[in-house]
């Protein structure tokens, strides 16, 4: 589960394995090896991931199914319009 979805919000995110493991310092290695599922990032790296993907570790480990979307500092209009686009976003499908 943590594998896929390190891939997934990296993808999502649109950033290499390169890219990822520069924010990190890392090396690309680590990043393929944590998504091949070979090798699990450390505590530090986990939390490191949660910042950069804007997601808590329970989330990264599976243990929280829904996404959370931080709206800190954003109206109530602004926050409107975000639940408008979501609802549009699941409607198409």
């Amino acid at each position: 589960m943590l594998n896929e979805r390190i891939r997934s919000l990296r993808l999502s995110k649109g950033i290499s394995q390169v890219e990822l493991a520069k924010l990190l310092s890392v090396s690309k290695q680590s990043i393929s090896n944590w998504e091949n599922d070979n090798i699990q990032p450390s505590i530090e790296m986990l939390i490191h991931l949660a910042d950069i993907f804007n997601v808590s570790t329970d989330y990264l480990l599976g243990r929280e199914i829904e996404r959370k979307i931080d709206t800190t500092g954003l109206t109530d209009l602004e926050i409107e319009h975000i639940q408008t686009i979501i609802n549009d976003l699941r409607n198409k499908i």
